[in-house]
């Protein structure tokens, strides 16, 4: 790619030869600030974002499958739905639920009946039991005159209804703390229905995902599938399904290969072109870059190092998701002249040359070059500032294809 801040002005001049004097473009020896620069593709994302994950929810629910899900990259305001889950499987449990409630109240209603039946026919016998009790205390208090067998008898006929007075309350006493722990266990039942119907209603709620702030809503993959979630798919609790970016600072993520991690630290200032609008240039810098290397891609075994440049402006036009062309500024040497590397050639021998334009026509002209970055390269001998040199060969219709001075592109 040819960039802005080296485009030098191209110049239609006469030209020597069999070529025509408008077919020769030219190039001008630039004086000044040489950057040696990298140039990587990045894709832009916000720096700080919130997820809006799948709900946690119960496996008696089944799978999250979405249902309704809001357009990628769509405007969406805090408090909008940006996804509802199919509700059927939770609508099942509570239907089923409130069911097993009704059964479960209608369970404790009839085990309160049959215990008030119980008690009242324990009391009925315990009353009886008094009035044998009271009936064998009478007649032993007025068997005074009775004879000794018989007195004997009637005392031990209150002895034994006594003794079942005192049995009939302990079965009274018995009977209650039984059907205590009988209701409670029924109404511990209850509680459980309850609170799986409330859990269910809980569950219906959360399969509408809401938005809790305004933003760009970013649709993530899906693992599974590789592609952005869509209506149909299935997604697992916890899952992050929509992100949204905060754009008041956005970063741009770039790879950067092994050989050429080294040259990359932080602070370097980097210029981020989106594709979609090459005119716009924005600045950036280098945050962060990784220690370790990972594959390119999935079934790559090319190793690259993530870096991240965080961008110093932002705009409207800038968006996450946008791809945007990179270039990392390495390093700068002052006061250098420099020219286009289209406008070098060297010879079968190793010389390397340009064609300078003079007030004649076009010379060989050899030349001692420096660095090079991806577009331009720094000449420290044979050429001054403002000189201009051929872009093709102005020989090249004349020049046998085996001289060695007819020479190649670099």
């Amino acid at each position: 790619m040819k960039h802005l801040i080296y485009l030098l002005p191209i110049l239609i001049l006469t030209a020597c030869g069999n070529r025509s004097n408008t077919d020769v473009p030219l190039a001008q020896v630039r004086s000044g600030t040489f950057y040696l620069d990298l140039y990587e593709e990045g894709e832009i994302s916000a720096t700080h974002s919130i997820n809006i994950n799948s709900p946690h929810i119960s496996w008696r629910y089944g799978m999250l499958k979405i249902n309704q899900m809001v357009d990628d990259g769509a405007e969406v305001l805090a408090g909008d739905t940006v996804v509802v889950f199919d509700p059927s499987e939770v609508q099942k449990v509570i239907v089923d639920s409130e069911a097993n409630l009704e059964m479960r109240k209608a369970e404790l209603d009839k085990l309160k009946a049959e215990q008030q039946s119980a008690i009242e026919e324990l009391e009925a016998d315990l009353e009886i039991t008094r009035i044998s009790q009271q009936i064998s205390r009478l007649q032993f208090e007025s068997a005074t005159y009775e004879a000794e067998i018989r007195r004997k008898e009637i005392e031990l006929n209150l002895e034994r209804a006594n003794i079942a007075l005192e049995r009939a309350k302990e079965q009274i006493e018995n009977r209650r703390k039984i059907q205590a722990e009988e209701l409670k266990q029924k109404m511990l039942d209850i509680s459980q229905s309850q609170n799986q119907l409330t859990e269910a209603f809980s569950t219906l709620e959360m399969l509408h995902l809401i938005s809790p702030s305004p933003g760009i809503a970013i649709i993530n993959r899906n693992w599974s599938t590789g592609n952005k979630f869509q209506e149909g798919d299935q997604s697992w609790s916890g899952y992050p399904l929509i992100e949204l970016p905060d754009l008041s600072e956005l970063q741009a993520t770039i790879q950067i290969n092994e050989v050429d991690i080294s040259k990359i630290t932080k602070g370097m200032r980097v210029e981020i072109r989106p594709d979609a609008f090459s005119d716009s240039v924005y600045e950036a810098r280098v945050a962060t870059v990784a220690n370790l290397a990972v594959n390119k891609e999935r079934n790559s075994r090319i190793k690259v190092f993530p870096v991240e440049v965080v961008l110093e402006n932002t705009s409207k036009n800038l968006l996450p998701g946008l791809t945007v062309s990179c270039r990392i500024i390495v390093d700068q040497i002052d006061d250098v002249l420099s020219i286009p590397l289209d406008a070098i050639y060297r010879s079968n021998t190793g010389r390397e040359f340009v064609y300078l334009k003079t007030n004649t026509g076009f010379v060989q002209r050899d030349v001692v070059l420096g660095q090079s970055n991806t577009d331009f390269v720094i000449v420290k001998e044979g050429l001054s500032a403002n000189d201009e040199v051929a872009m093709t060969n102005p020989f090249a219709e004349e020049l046998d294809d085996d001289d060695e001075d007819n020479g190649q592109n670099l």
